[in-house]
Formats: C-alpha cells, structure tokens, sequence
C-alpha cells in the first residue's frame, strides 16, 4: 500500500455535515487544488480518481486545511449531490437510513422494505397514520416499554416514506437545523 496518504475529512461548507473520508496524495492533492474538485487517492485500484466523475456528484473544494501535524486535511465543499455511493447526503448515515437504503437497492424479495418502497408513497405514508395513532395510544395507557416499540415502528415508517419520496434523512436534519438557528440569537 501507499505510504504517503493522508486523510482527507470531507465536509459540507453549508451544513457542516461530514461527508466522507478519502485518502489523498500529494498529486491527488494538487489535482485537487488546480480543479477545485475532490481528487482522491484509491487504495484498493492504487489510482487517482475525481468523485463525482462517474456519478456526476463532484465536491466542489471550498477550502483545505491541513491538521496541526499536516498529516491529515480538512476539505470544505460544495457536493452536487449525495457524497455516498449508495446515494445518501454522508457516508456517515444512521444505521436504520443505511440499512433502508441497503435493502431498497438490493430488491430481494423477502424484504420488507424493498416489498414496502414497491407498493408506492400512499401505502407507506398511509404506515405512518396507523403508527402515529399507535404511539398516542401507548404514550396515553400503555407501558414504556410498548411506548418505545411503537416510537420505533413509527420512525422506520417515516424514513420510509422518505426514501420513497426520493429524500434523505440529511434534508430533515437540514431542515431542523435551520430552523434551530433562525431562532438562535
């Protein structure tokens, strides 16, 4: 393997979100520098690559700082679109989006998500009424623990609805934050 690699944090310049590690070498580096796109290093091909360059999702560099050992680089961007090759915002998911996603892209037939996603936004947003209700009633008469299961079939039911949608979990969490931050002095 390559010696010379150093660690290259991706973050979004808008929100802050951390999109991915890449691994850079002083030519991927420059490349990177002279295009103000992200130019990687790949360790498993052992060559340079542009992401975005097949998926059109380019990392448009805003700024480059290396850590205090300059050993390691963190790359502000502007993606034009999702970052992970499995089509989410970051690399760095939660682990029920990545498993949705996971299991939407493989299609098997025993999956319930896939046989859910298949069925169209009206049956899964149609999931998250019948949950909604579910969790009023266990929050009003039902133990913590049912409370917490129902929370749970109700989440994974938004997520859903979501990823049937065509939207990422990040366009939530996008969306709360600028809401938290209109109204921070």
């Amino acid at each position: 393997m390559k010696q010379d690699l150093m660690a290259a944090i991706i973050v979004d310049d808008a929100t802050d979100a951390v999109l991915m590690l890449g691994w850079m070498d002083e030519e991927a580096l420059a490349a990177t520098r002279e295009t103000g796109l992200a130019t990687f290093y790949s360790r498993s091909r052992q060559q340079q690559w542009v992401k975005g360059e097949t998926s059109g999702n380019f990392l448009r560099v805003v700024d480059i700082r290396p850590d205090c050992d300059e050993d390691a680089l963190l790359i502000r961007v502007r993606p034009d679109g999702p970052a992970c090759h499995n089509g989410s915002t970051s690399c760095f998911t939660p682990w029920l989006w990545r498993t949705i996603l996971e299991r939407d892209a493989e299609q098997r037939p025993d999956s319930y998500v896939a046989a859910s996603l298949a069925r169209g936004t009206s049956y899964v947003a149609r999931k998250v009424g019948e949950e909604a209700v579910e969790v009023v009633v266990a929050a009003l008469s039902e133990s913590d623990e049912r409370l917490v299961s129902e929370a749970a079939d109700l989440w994974f039911h938004v997520l859903l609805t979501l990823r049937s949608r065509g939207l990422d979990v990040a366009d939530v969490e996008a969306e709360l934050r600028s809401r938290h931050q209109s109204r921070t002095p």
